[in-house]
């Protein structure tokens, strides 16, 4: 089993679509759902989900995320292997806006209100700051 956290998004930074979430937008979606409510993928593939989030919580700088990479399927060895060898470090959130507004240039969207629906490992992540910050390996059976 391979245990992954880092940050999934980072308040109050710009992404690639221009989108921009406000400290507290994932609150209210974490209260009804908790951690286990959120699907841990790979590349987005919500056919077959890899593993399992045990803590999701908003902090001062953004959404932590912490979880299991279990490798009882193709698809969990797969992207702990990438994950091991540092090919993929990447993390991605599916999500509904709930809540959005321009920003005062128009430009940006900023999500006040964000429906988590899953949390994705990926190669290349929407906001470049969301990486995986520490691997380790456990010898438990997943």
């Amino acid at each position: 089993m391979t245990h992954i956290e880092g940050y999934a998004s980072l308040f109050w930074t710009c992404d690639l679509n221009d989108d921009v979430a406000a400290a507290g937008a994932f609150g209210a979606s974490l209260a009804r759902t908790g951690a286990r409510g959120v699907r841990m993928l790979c590349q987005h593939d919500g056919d077959h989900p890899v593993g399992v989030w045990d803590e999701i919580v908003e902090d001062a700088r953004g959404l932590f995320v912490r979880g299991r990479i279990l490798e009882v399927t193709p698809q969990g060895r797969m992207c702990a292997a990438l994950v091991r060898a540092g090919a993929m470090d990447g993390l991605s959130i599916g999500f509904r806006a709930a809540k959005a507004r321009p920003d005062g240039s128009g430009r940006l969207r900023v999500l006040t209100e964000v429906e988590l629906w899953e949390v994705s490992v990926v190669t290349f992540p929407m906001l470049p700051g969301a990486r995986i910050s520490a691997v380790s390996l456990s010898a438990e059976a997943a």
